[in-house]
């Protein structure tokens, strides 16, 4: 891929400045983690600020009153240290599932990243103690389930902190232990209890559901960039009309994805005898294949709009209250709350699955002999005593429809908690979530219509209607693919070669190939960055 976030070494927070692959860089790939010197420094002022606040008995929520509905009661000096610390024993009520690896060390990369810009009231030592736990791969147990996304994520950022008072438990090197022990193997120190305002620094935030979003949104990406590469396999064996991508079309509606992934599909489509020899056929399309730029563009557009939240949340400060320095104000908000991460996320989901609802319909075409246009039954060169492909559609449709369930907005939702304090909450963890099995479900389905469509080109080649070419870069693929899984001509055990299938998507080997045969596709500026993209040049084919 051409932003690739595994060549990413070194990752260096400062609170300001991490962007979306610096992020999957450090919480997938496990790039190694700095903190700035210079952020430290703004922690360690603010950390001064709130010991002032404490010490003249300010009232200032969090610090020297109790949380939520108790905000009216008055917690004494000597007191406010416990408070922080038991706001982290009563919070760590999750359950479920933990998350997996990479979504615990996007939570910890969040919230050091978050309370580096210095407005917190929170020690220094506590980000570096974060940040050296992700370096020696400590990484707490953290349940899925148990935020309402308001405030913020308080229940798995309540279990991320135990390890780091020495309770809860935490994973060294995959191995599960108790949290002491994990960190002690790891030479990292713990702390006997959380200071003044601490408790709500380390918990007040939406780092749970953007970590989860983020990750399902960099899967998501991958997912729409190799759904237009399938697409074109499976148009090819279909022998699609080309003329569904002619540039004027995609120049009159005017947005940008459907223009982008028109060119792609212009691009891939180049150079084949096949669909040179059968542009004649018909009229036009089912709208699976006639419509590829409208559909898939749409995701693509969707998919831009959550990188740019998901950019902004990277560094957004959510916990509550702030510390401003220049006035030792101490200001109540609601930063927490998640519902500019939610309604994104929600998108997210809808937009994955939408990738899944057309590739679907496009393995249905193929193995249905009455919409193939001249392929066989269910792909099998022995019809009745073998079924062939006709499960595999079956399969795809079951996801399919699986993600309609999950792909319900969760940020419609709201229940009251704390007493009716907190009356209206986001739900923005559940949409994170769930937009990850929805993905999760689109990468199979992609896998299935892959691994159909390279059966049906096979099929298409024995037939001979419309000679044996491909076009150059669909031979790669498809060269690629028989080295994993042979040609399916007789029934056999089928479920080992789409689990090979699945591999070979989550590797994103796809990409690996664009990047090495095909360099001048477009992606629709998925990483938030500048490509030297000339829109109006865009509709042009280049030749």
């Amino acid at each position: 891929m051409k932003y690739n976030p595994s060549l990413i070494k070194e990752v260096t927070l400062d609170g300001q400045s991490l962007v979306f692959e610096e992020f999957i860089a450090a919480a997938r790939f496990r790039a190694h983690v700095k903190a700035n010197p210079a952020a430290l420094e703004r922690m360690r002022k603010s950390r001064e600020l709130a010991e002032k606040i404490q010490k003249e008995n300010r009232v200032a929520y969090g610090i020297t009153t109790g949380f939520g509905d108790f905000q009216n009661v008055a917690v004494p000096e000597e007191l406010s240290n416990q408070l922080s610390t038991n706001l982290i024993l009563s919070h760590c009520t999750a359950t479920g599932e933990p998350y997996s690896d990479e979504v615990v060390r996007g939570i910890m990369l969040l919230r050091a990243n978050n309370l580096l810009v210095g407005v917190s009231g929170v020690r220094p030592l506590l980000v570096e103690i974060m940040v050296d736990m992700l370096n020696k791969n400590v990484l707490p147990v953290i349940p899925q389930k148990g935020s309402l996304g308001s405030s913020g994520d308080l229940a798995p950022l309540a279990h991320m902190t135990l390890p780091i008072l020495g309770l809860g438990e935490a994973k060294y090197n995959g191995e599960v232990l108790p949290g002491a022990e994990a960190m002690k193997r790891a030479g990292i120190r713990t702390v006997p209890t959380l200071l003044c305002k601490e408790g709500l620094g380390m918990t007040n935030g939406t780092c749970a559901m953007t970590s989860a979003g983020a990750l399902a949104c960099y899967d998501s990406i991958c997912a729409a960039e190799m759904a237009d590469i399938i697409a074109s396999m499976t148009f090819e064996g279909l022998t699609g009309l080309k003329n569904a991508f002619d540039p004027r079309i995609h120049q009159y509606r005017g947005h940008k994805g459907q223009i982008v992934v028109a060119a792609n599909m212009r691009l891939l489509l180049e150079g084949s005898e096949i669909l040179d020899n059968c542009q004649q056929d018909r009229v036009q399309d089912a709208y699976s294949l006639r419509c590829i730029p409208q559909v898939h563009g749409a995701v693509r557009d969707a998919l831009q709009y959550v990188i740019e939240k998901v950019n902004i949340e990277l560094n957004a400060v959510t916990d509550n209250p702030l510390l401003f320095l220049e006035d030792e104000a101490v200001v109540s908000g609601g930063n927490f709350h998640g519902e500019p991460m939610a309604l994104p996320f929600d998108l997210l989901g809808i937009a994955a699955a939408e990738i899944a609802d057309i590739s679907e319909r496009r393995i249905e075409r193929m193995v249905n002999a009455a919409l193939s246009n001249g392929l066989t039954p269910f792909l099998t060169t022995q019809p009745g005593v073998n079924s062939g492909f006709m499960i595999v559609q079956y399969a795809a449709a079951s996801m399919v429809s699986e993600n309609k369930i999950y792909a319900h907005p969760a940020s419609v939702d709201s229940i009251p908690s704390s007493a009716n304090q907190e009356d209206i909450v986001s739900m923005g963890t559940t949409a994170a979530r769930k937009a990850k099995s929805i993905v999760e479900n689109t990468l199979d389905v992609l896998a299935l219509e892959l691994l159909t469509a390279c059966q049906a080109i096979d099929i298409r080649r024995h037939l001979n209607t419309h000679g044996q070419g491909l076009t150059p870069f669909h031979q790669h693929i498809y060269d690629a693919v028989r080295k994993e899984v042979p040609f399916y001509e007789t029934d056999q055990e089928i479920w080992p070669i789409i689990r090979t299938m699945e591999a070979f998507i989550r590797r994103k080997d796809l990409l690996d190939l664009v990047d090495l045969y095909m360099p001048e596709m477009l992606d629709n500026n998925a990483w938030g960055q500048v490509r030297s993209l000339n829109w109006p040049e865009i509709i042009v084919d280049k030749k």
